[in-house]
């Protein structure tokens, strides 16, 4: 069985890179590698509402935490056969955002911290009732804001279907977001958390052999 691994961060913070460099190093030590980012963008109907109603063509329905999150859940319900037939299959499953994904910007929405309702809500929907897999180990790609949103405009500029949705440009929404993901990485939120500096050079051997270290 192989391992879950989940690469979390603000939008902008550089993931889907991350998740590239990793999967190369992963390679090089001879691990087969499944991967999935969430939302799953064009491949999963309750992803699709979600991308509709963040770019405001859902009426409110992207005004409601709870709604949003729950079409999130959703798309990871439809994904999870997936995920275990690629956790059986590889030696670790790669995933660029997970639930911690749906528990952190829920909170920082409601202007909640990580030991709030919200997030127990979210472990409660996801893990206990829609028995999505619980991974083993998530990396915090951990920049600034700042950078985050720098990272995102250039994005939106050089790449067409890229473009900012609600949430991306709200400066005040990434920074509490950036607070709830500190705290469920300090406080080890289903599973141990490991915080990778994204302003600087990743050791990406060292990744690559803690992602497949396994419990003693």
């Amino acid at each position: 069985m192989g391992r879950l691994i989940v690469i979390e961060g603000l939008d902008g913070a550089g993931k889907r890179t991350l998740a590239d460099k990793l999967t190369a190093a992963l390679a090089e030590c001879g691990a087969s590698v499944g991967r999935l980012a969430f939302p799953r963008y064009g491949a999963d109907v309750h992803a699709d509402l979600v991308s509709d109603a963040l770019h405001g063509r859902l009426g409110d329905l992207g005004d409601s935490v709870h709604g949003m999150a729950v079409l999130f859940a959703l798309d990871r319900h439809a994904a999870a056969d997936t995920v275990r037939a690629d956790l059986a299959g590889h030696d670790v499953v790669l995933l660029d955002r997970y639930v911690a994904s749906n528990a952190a910007y829920g909170a920082a929405r409601l202007h909640q911290d990580a030991r709030g309702e919200f997030v127990e809500w979210v472990r409660a929907l996801e893990i206990d009732r829609l028995g999505l897999p619980v991974p083993d180990l998530h990396l915090l790609l951990r920049v600034s804001p700042e950078l985050a949103a720098e990272r995102s405009v250039h994005r939106e500029r050089t790449e067409s279907d890229r473009g900012r949705d609600t949430w991306e440009s709200d400066g005040g929404l990434q920074a509490r977001c950036a607070a709830v993901y500190d705290q469920l990485a300090a406080d080890g939120w289903l599973s141990p958390w490991r915080v990778v500096d994204g302003g600087s050079t990743v050791d990406l051997p060292a990744l690559a052999r803690l992602a497949l270290q396994r419990p003693d």
